[in-house]
């Protein structure tokens, strides 16, 4: 098959002409698809409807303790949940945080406190001329919205299939002691699906910053979300490393069962040094008298343990996996070979990161959304909205049925092939 670029004006020409036709036609299906969320599917969350049933009137609802968890108390968790919680992160139960629904919100919390009232005791962020975060990209859009709420200056860091370009983020952060934290989703990263190798890891753990309250914002949001049974990626465990490094307080470690259990729903926890948890305690019992024990029972009662765990997700996988290959073969088979769009493959997580030519990604989705397919907005994956190649797409299979998800594919190969052609035609 002949790369796009290799086309001379004529056949780019005759082409598009081809193009034009698909895309009036395919606009003519009054198409309403949305793929711009990772969200699970219904049939997904129809695997945790027994959660439901676990508690009822006449259930026992003390935890293992005898603390009754229909009443105050146990501001950081009941132990089976720190427990639990604590297998899934791979940490001690001794050293998690149990929270309420979403990590996003914890994360949220943990940057305001550190504005107001600074981070184990050293000047509030609010109170310094500058406040900088390393963000690599393309990454996860809910983190640069918060350090943006914030007026957080963030510095881009280009992500490699390894992680973030840990040369450039050794040499920021020992320079510059304005920059106090990095956004970082370690495994199945969103959006390119890319797990930190063990090296990253451990370059992380010997981080050396010039900023005392600096911290990695460790979002371990799909620890356990794997597609495969068989082709699983391994994440070198943070907290041991910068233990072992040294390095104890450095980073915050969050997760949660958000598209485990119930997004919304589900149970959420940080996993820290036992002075960071100490630091959170000290705010938590001003701000709540504690959070949700019974959803912390349910929880237990119905995953039982990491077994069970592994068990759930292996549902989903089954759910998922399918989508994903979709994707995937759809990109191989209609754009493979013609140099105009690279894509990631992953393990898990719920996404695929898409690179179109320079300059096409905004023409794309703004193409497939006349067409009736709701992609995620061109630029979200980079702070401030703003695609410096404006080039990259994510892509998010999850929920969407096959039937719906295929269309959906077939219209974004459209809109890619359409954009590029016409992109080169500019050029021509």
């Amino acid at each position: 098959m002949k790369k796009y670029s290799e086309m001379s004006k004529e056949e780019l020409l005759t082409l598009k002409a081809e193009l034009d036709k698909e895309y009036a036609d395919i606009k003519a299906q009054g198409l309403a698809l949305d793929m711009s969320r990772g969200k699970p599917a219904a049939d997904q969350l129809d695997l945790s409807m027994g959660l439901m049933d676990v508690l009822s009137s006449d259930s026992d609802l003390k935890c293992e303790t005898g603390v009754d968890c229909r009443n105050y108390g146990v501001i950081d968790g009941i132990p089976e949940a720190k427990r639990l919680l604590g297998e899934m992160s791979e940490v001690d139960p001794d050293h998690i945080i149990i929270y309420g629904n979403s990590s996003l919100n914890v994360m949220f919390d943990s940057i305001a406190r550190s504005m107001t009232h600074g981070v184990m005791g050293n000047t509030p962020w609010c109170k310094l001329d500058k406040v900088k975060f390393l963000c690599p990209v393309p990454g996860y859009d809910r983190h640069f919205k918060i350090t943006e709420f914030f007026g957080i200056e963030m510095i881009n860091v280009p992500m490699t299939p390894q992680g973030p370009d840990m040369d450039m983020v050794e040499k920021l952060v020992s320079e510059d002691a304005a920059i106090k934290g990095i956004w970082c989703v370690p495994k199945y990263s969103n959006p390119q699906g890319y797990t930190y190798s063990k090296e990253t890891v451990e370059r992380f753990a010997r981080l050396k910053p010039a900023a005392p309250d600096f911290r990695i914002y460790w979002d371990n949001a799909y620890s356990i979300h794997h597609l495969y049974d068989d082709n699983q990626d391994f994440l070198v465990e943070i907290l041991e490393e910068c233990a072992k490094a040294g390095n104890p307080d450095i980073v915050y470690k969050f997760t949660s069962t958000s598209k485990v259990s119930f997004p919304g729903s589900g149970i959420a926890a940080v996993a820290a040094s036992k002075a960071n948890l100490e630091d959170f305690r000290s705010y938590m019992q001003i701000q709540t008298i504690g959070h949700d024990k019974l959803n912390q029972l349910r929880h237990v009662r119905f995953f039982k343990d990491l077994n069970g765990l592994h068990e759930h997700m292996r549902k989903h996988a089954n759910i998922i996996r399918p989508k994903f290959e979709l994707v995937l073969d759809t990109l191989e088979k209609e754009l493979g070979g013609l140099g105009i769009g690279e894509w990631t493959k992953p393990h898990g997580g719920y996404f695929i990161s898409f690179d179109a030519m320079e300059g096409c990604a905004k023409a794309i989705v703004a193409k497939a959304k006349e067409a009736g397919v709701v992609l995620t907005g061109a630029g979200a994956t980079y702070p401030y909205g703003k695609d410096p190649k404006d080039s990259n797409i994510r892509i998010a299979p999850s929920f969407p049925t096959l039937e719906d998800l295929g269309k959906a594919a077939e219209v974004f190969v459209l809109c890619v092939k359409l954009t590029s052609v016409e992109k080169l035609l500019e050029n021509a």
